[in-house]
């Protein structure tokens, strides 16, 4: 399964194309079309790849918050965990009005959830919730669900984020991080929502946004009457700071890339890569000397992405 040249640039350029662009016009047809089938294939990808692990996004680094997770799941963290992608998602429903004790028979949809990890990690802070994980990469379903489901506790099922496969007023609590800058129709993503959502049911919604897509957003989540939206949080801070704690030497992600065979250069290589990946110019990131001089011959990309101006937290509630 390789993601070739011609999906890789249809991805980036979607990209691109999504969230430099502040009129929220949706992307519909072979436009829309292509860019979805070029996200399930790198999805389909990093999902058969992916080791599992503990990077799943660019995470966020709060000790207050890291410490309340010890206290629910005592022996959080080293040397297993840097512990930053679970703080964002446990930041995702702690800050919900109801509170952690409130979720406990109620069900829970996380809308992108990749191999499942994190909301496998959501399902041990609520263990009385029913959760259920949705993705558009089939591989990150099928692994999600041989590795990870539970029953009716933890499930997961193939599905466009655009068009959920679930009744309407099905779900209380709808998740969403580090997704929904990829989606093409980003009204119809937030209409769907509104449909599944039972009434005083919570979006939570966090995301990273260059200038023109948080202004789109903005837009198109005020034309959506069903939803009011009560909490918007710059956690653009707590972020970089996660992120430069995984770039720094000695970190647990440096600490796991020299326990892989693999010789010096590729180390720094696969480093720079991942940093790029995972926030690192958002973070302020430069590559060193050797990283330098190898993009100058094109083995590595010098620097890449688009330019993310915040991360936010989002929450709303269905009226």
């Amino acid at each position: 399964m390789t993601a070739t040249p011609e999906i890789m640039t249809a991805f980036t350029s979607g990209l691109a194309d999504i969230n430099l662009d502040e009129s929220s016009t949706p992307r519909q047809g072979g436009k829309a079309a292509g860019m979805k089938k070029a996200s399930a294939t790198i999805y389909d990808m990093a999902a058969t790849l992916s080791g599992g692990g503990d990077l799943w996004n660019w995470g966020m680094y709060d000790a207050g918050i890291a410490e309340e997770i010890r206290a629910l799941l005592p022996g959080f963290g080293e040397p297993w965990t840097d512990g930053f992608s679970q703080q964002l998602y446990f930041l995702a429903l702690r800050d919900l009005p109801v509170g952690l004790d409130g979720l406990a028979g109620r069900d829970v949809l996380e809308v992108g959830c990749g191999i499942g990890g994190g909301l496998d990690f959501l399902s041990r802070i609520v263990p009385g919730a029913r959760m259920t994980g949705l993705d558009l990469s089939p591989v990150a379903i099928t692994r999600a669900n041989a590795t990870l489901a539970r029953g009716d506790s933890l499930r997961f099922v193939h599905g466009d984020a655009e068009e959920l496969p679930f009744e309407d007023a099905s779900v209380d609590v709808l998740v969403n991080i580090e997704s929904s800058h990829t989606y093409p129709d980003l009204g119809r993503f937030l209409r769907e929502v509104e449909r599944v959502l039972r009434p005083g049911g919570h979006l939570s919604h966090i995301d990273v946004f260059t200038r023109q897509r948080y202004a789109a957003m903005r837009k198109t989540a005020a034309e959506i009457d069903g939803l009011e939206w009560t909490t918007d949080h710059d956690i653009s801070a707590e972020v970089r700071a996660a992120v430069r704690r995984r770039m720094a030497p000695g970190s647990h992600f440096r600490k796991k890339l020299e326990r892989q065979r693999l010789n010096p250069l590729m180390r720094q290589i696969v480093a720079h890569s991942q940093i790029l990946m995972f926030g690192g110019m958002f973070a302020g990131y430069r590559p060193n000397s050797t990283i330098r001089a190898l993009s100058r011959i094109g083995v590595v990309p010098w620097m890449s992405g688009l330019p993310m101006e915040s991360y936010r937290h989002q929450i709303a509630v269905r009226r």
